[in-house]
């Protein structure tokens, strides 16, 4: 994907500001993009390089995303087959997925055979590792695909997740005319980083707190044509890129560094994202 260069005026506002935060590797509840690497960027390089690999197997970015989305759903179906070597091309893509991936999803199994039974009706809570894998392909194919047509929108909209706030102080943030919007309070808070990106590039911020995106997709209506962009844990942000796709709606996304919210560790725990490709993706970065 060709990419712009990032303006100095970006930089400024959003990575190398001299209180900002460094990318601690974090842990999370299943995944972690760090693997065993102090930064992401090893990540990002071995998924784009996985989707290169694979499209050769099956050629067209949507033909592939057709093929995870059939298999994605059927657990015990990409158990048997990640387990086997039968030359199918479903067996071929978990393969690879699964070596060059597993590093970043470690502790998929150990939080799989701690859950209860109470959590059944979370169904992102009990995203096997074959679909983490497959997850990361999509994200990537998705992003491929529909970058392009987000940044031609009428306008932009970014949904961000409240676990990137500093939660060392009160965050206070203030409503918007679509959910609550960073106030810029702490210059190491990562809603704010991104927010400052998001801003320079066009794209209006909203803190996901309240809405739904039904409800915000019929506020949207009647303004043009517009784009998505979100930030979010892996199998929340596969939930939302799908729901926007279902409704013919540019979305590019990018995930979590790690997923350490409520709804995962049953506490609040910081985490990051990775601030230069989201820049990339918004047409300020080139990462090349």
């Amino acid at each position: 994907m060709p990419y712009a260069r990032m303006r100095p005026s970006n930089i400024k506002a959003g990575m190398n500001q001299a209180a900002g935060p460094s990318y601690v590797p974090v842990a999370g509840k299943t995944y972690s993009l760090f693997g065993s690497d102090l930064s992401t960027e090893p990540y990002y390089d071995r998924v784009r390089r996985l989707a290169d690999e694979i499209l050769r197997i099956v050629p067209g970015e949507e033909s592939l995303l057709g093929l995870i989305r059939n298999a994605g759903g059927r657990k015990r179906l990409l158990a048997r087959v990640a387990r086997r070597e039968d030359g199918s091309v479903l067996s071929s893509i978990l393969r690879l997925l699964g070596n060059a991936l597993s590093p970043y999803t470690t502790n998929v199994r150990t939080h799989l055979e701690g859950l209860s039974i109470r959590s059944v009706t979370d169904r992102r809570l009990w995203t096997t590792e074959e679909q983490y894998h497959l997850h990361m392909l999509e994200i990537e194919l998705v992003n491929r695909v529909h970058r392009d047509l987000f940044l031609q929108s009428d306008f932009r909209i970014a949904l961000l997740p409240h676990c990137l706030r500093d939660f060392r102080r009160e965050c206070r943030s203030v409503p918007g005319d679509l959910d609550s919007v960073c106030a810029g309070c702490s210059e190491t808070c990562f809603l704010h980083r991104v927010s400052a990106i998001l801003r320079e590039a066009g794209v209006q911020p909203y803190i996901w707190r309240n809405a739904e995106l039904a409800t915000l997709f019929r506020r949207l209506e009647g303004r043009g044509a517009f784009g998505v962009l979100g930030i979010a844990c892996i199998p929340e942000l596969i939930w939302g890129m799908r729901a926007c796709m279902k409704r013919k709606i540019p979305v590019v996304g990018i995930p979590l560094n790690a997923n350490r919210c409520m709804r995962w560790m049953g506490r609040f725990e910081e985490t990051s994202v990775n601030l230069e490709r989201l820049s990339a993706i918004v047409g300020n970065w080139n990462p090349e």
